[in-house]
Parts: C-alpha cells; structure tokens; sequence
C-alpha cells in the first residue's frame, strides 16, 4: 500500500468543515483518482491540516499526484507546505 501524504497551513474551521460537507455529498474521490481511502486531520489551534491518501500501487498514487497538482488552491484545505509519496510500511490498530 502507498500514501500521498500532504500537509498544508493556514487552514481555517470553516474550510475544514466545508471540505467535510463536500466530501460527505461526493459519490467517491475526484476523476482520475483511484485511491482506496483518504484521512484528513486537523489543528484548528495551529491552523494545519494532513491529508492523507491511500493507494494499492505506486503507479496509482503518482497517478493521483499529477491529478492533485492540476487542482486550483482554492480546492485544498489551504497551503501546501509539503508532499511526501509514502510506501506504507507498517500499520497497526488497536484491539
């Protein structure tokens, strides 16, 4: 399994919330993404978010990437400060 992981500031409550209530009306990821799931997790106190995006292959993740950058800012949760393409290598849950 692979991971996009992105992490962007100058994230606001309300953008947050709007991003969930598009999310909840989407009928899946955005076209040209083949993802198998996503996370996104926010400070509202330092005003940051994580979003991360999971996929079955490293061809698909940097599939999706050519896709995530083609996005206008005004779609993401505010400013991309950094992108990591991840090979999960260990995940774990609690029992």
């Amino acid at each position: 399994m692979y991971a996009r992981v992105v992490r962007f500031t100058e994230v606001t409550p309300e953008r947050i919330s709007e991003i969930v209530a598009e999310v909840e009306k989407s009928n899946g990821p955005p076209p040209g993404v083949d993802s198998t799931g996503f996370q996104l997790l926010a400070d509202e106190a330092q005003g940051t978010a994580i979003f991360v995006g999971f996929f079955e292959t490293e061809e698909k993740m940097r599939d999706a990437s050519a896709v995530f950058e083609q996005m206008d800012p005004s779609e993401t949760p505010g400013t991309r400060a950094s992108v990591d393409l991840c090979e999960v290598k260990a995940e774990a849950t609690a029992s």
